[in-house]
């Protein structure tokens, strides 16, 4: 999948790794988010993720032209995950629109674990 913006030059091809970076990047920036997580699906484990390898923790679909992010997260001990998630979706959603100009229909938050 990859985003593309026309104008009368010609077209703007944006990638699906480079709206996985800019997501997974924004995501780590926030309060309370320990870093993205990996899940193995064949034992169910949780990886951290180092800087590098962010945009595994990412999941960009695009449907009709609306694009909707999952964001694999940990989240650090005694924090309000509801209140970290609602940051996590504010500033995903204000840095992914203003750095490619594509408009996201919608995030999801998905809470991997909990780290002290």
């Amino acid at each position: 999948m990859s985003a593309k913006i026309y104008n009368k030059f010609g077209y703007i091809n944006i990638s699906e790794n480079l709206i996985a970076n800019i997501a997974g990047l924004s995501a780590t920036e926030c309060y309370g988010v320990v870093g993205m997580a990996s899940k193995k699906s064949t034992d169910g484990i949780v990886q951290l993720l180092k800087g590098e390898n962010l945009s595994k923790g990412v999941k960009v679909s695009e449907e009709n032209g609306k694009i909707s992010i999952d964001l694999y997260v940990i989240i650090e001990f005694g924090v309000k995950i509801s209140v970290v998630a609602e940051n996590i979706i504010e500033k995903v959603k204000y840095n992914v629109e203003n750095q490619t100009g594509l408009k996201i229909e919608k995030i999801n938050v998905i809470v991997e674990s909990v780290r002290v």
